[in-house]
């Protein structure tokens, strides 16, 4: 998609702090955090959200889910404990529209349970 700012981080036309990246993901640090260590994980591929995570097949969707547990041991945060959220939709607070993970970690997080 030409006018998502994740797409063009993935394609390397805008510059991000990349940590980590294959063929099929990437993973970069937040520009606003939210906490300490605060990466975010988008597919190369433009998905919307995670409403839409069937289109990127079963293979593909194990494959991230083990990209962003490999980003969070990366950024040290494993033991201690993290947060991966991903936002739906503008009720839940979804800024930008292709699929993305928050990994939040490096300190005692609030609520949630």
């Amino acid at each position: 998609m030409t006018d998502c700012i994740f797409c063009k981080i993935a394609a390397g036309e805008i510059p991000a702090d990349v940590v980590g990246s294959t063929d099929e993901f990437i993973a970069f640090n937040d520009i606003s955090p939210a906490a300490p260590v605060h990466r975010l994980v988008i597919p190369r591929r433009h998905i919307v959200s995670f409403d839409e995570i069937e289109q990127l097949g079963v293979g593909t969707s194990g494959r991230l889910l083990a990209f962003i547990a490999a980003t969070a041991r990366a950024a040290g945060v494993a033991e201690s404990g993290y947060r991966v959220i991903t936002n739906v939709g503008p009720d839940s607070g979804q800024e930008v529209k292709h699929l993305h993970w928050h990994i939040l970690g490096g300190r005692r997080l609030k609520g949630l349970g």
